[in-house]
């Protein structure tokens, strides 16, 4: 069968899973549930895949809501990934129950592309992306390895190829002070949150003098106990972020210096701790990208090869586009005022137009995949742009 056959094929096997897909993502809507506690759309998710003639293997990397499931044999073997965890509060605000479904949607068309073409497509199911870095644990525990390719699809408010994501790691920081009568015995009290407050100065001033594309933000988590007591006790957490890994560390220790000075100045005892996972920055395979906004471009959607409007933030997913050529494309479901992370957004996912996006980003990642199946040029190309631009 000739590709433009093929993909007409896997166009019309998305459209026949429709009903199932718009099930799935409904269900996983309505019952929101934070990282590694998604059992229920893990399940969802596994049973849809195990019916339709996927190998199934739950509870991967000693992640009881991971998964990997596997239809075909040989190499190539291409993965598409799919998010099922959920925000603090505001539910799927970020739209995880469209990835999640479109994955597995474009994994079970895909099949129609390994029974032609040979090769293989795995959907691997990865936890708590949004407050863990569930990727960032599944790929140290070698959950990527011996892959060809990955890829996987966000709902945002434009149709878009890549995603810039920036190297990312988070610091929480204590000061100890000495409490004291904040008017009768000033001067016998050291002030952790004038510390704390110091620190914050000096973030500022350091950002006049960073790259454009590196970001520092924080906030106070503790801050003292009453007006009339010396603070003994603060702590904040920051996210430092960076384009790439190198300059990030360089931003992480100009950053403890704030707090290292603050400390001195004050006379508080200053404590750290990084996070266990850090964020590297996303490395988007841009021949599989242009795959992508071609097939995007069929179903209709006039889909740029990169943001228009840069907006930087940071996703696990870069740490996979480390091991393995990856994309992380966009699929517009809302207006360009609706932001990601807000309730409006939510609502989005849940809507006709989320449903559709849901759909078509199936469609683009099963095309792609078709692509990549069939041509061995194809999986040259993009071996040789990863390898070629590996660090």
């Amino acid at each position: 069968m000739n590709i433009d056959k093929m993909k007409k094929s896997i166009i019309d096997e998305v459209e026949n899973q429709r009903r199932s897909l718009k099930e799935i993502s409904r269900k996983i809507h309505s019952n929101p549930e934070l990282g590694f506690h998604e059992e229920q759309a893990a399940e969802l998710l596994t049973d849809y895949l195990k019916e339709n003639g996927f190998t199934v293997e739950r509870g991967i990397c000693q992640l009881p809501t991971a998964f990997k499931a596997v239809y075909g044999e040989r190499n190539p073997s291409i993965a598409i990934l799919a998010e099922y965890d959920s925000l603090p509060e505001i539910g799927h605000a970020c739209g995880h129950n469209i990835i999640a479904t479109s994955a597995v949607g474009a994994g079970v068309a895909a099949r129609l592309a390994v029974d032609e073409y040979g090769g293989s497509v795995l959907v691997i199911g990865t936890p708590a992306e949004e407050l863990y870095g569930g990727k960032i644990i599944m790929a140290e525990r070698d959950a990527f390895s011996n892959l060809d390719a990955a890829m996987m699809v966000h709902p945002g408010t434009t149709d878009t190829a890549t995603t810039e994501a920036l190297a990312c790691h988070t610091l929480d920081v204590e000061f100890i002070g000495k409490s004291a009568h904040a008017a009768a015995r000033p001067e016998e009290g050291i002030n952790a949150l004038e510390a704390l407050l110091l620190s914050f100065t000096a973030i500022n001033s350091l950002r006049q003098h960073i790259r454009s594309t590196a970001r520092i933000h924080g906030v106070v988590t503790n801050g003292g106990e009453a007006a009339n007591i010396v603070p003994a006790y603060s702590s904040g957490n920051f996210i430092v972020r960076a384009a790439d890994d190198a300059y990030l560390d360089q931003l992480k220790e100009k950053v403890l210096d704030c707090f290292r000075g603050a400390a001195k100045a004050t006379g508080a005892e200053m404590r750290y701790k990084w996070d266990d996972v850090c964020y590297s920055p996303m490395r988007n395979n841009l021949k599989m990208a242009g795959l992508f906004a071609d097939n995007m471009k069929i179903l209709g959607r006039n889909t740029s090869m990169f943001e228009p409007e840069r907006a930087f933030g940071s996703t696990d997913m870069g740490n996979v586009s480390q091991i393995v050529p990856g994309i992380h494309g966009i699929v517009s479901i809302a207006d360009k005022n609706v932001l990601v992370h807000s309730p409006e957004f939510a609502d989005a996912a849940i809507s006709d137009r989320g449903i559709e996006g849901m759909i078509d980003a199936a469609k683009a990642m099963a095309m792609t995949v078709t692509d990549i199946l069939s041509d061995s040029g194809i999986q040259t190309v993009i071996k040789e742009e990863f390898y070629g631009s590996a660090q």
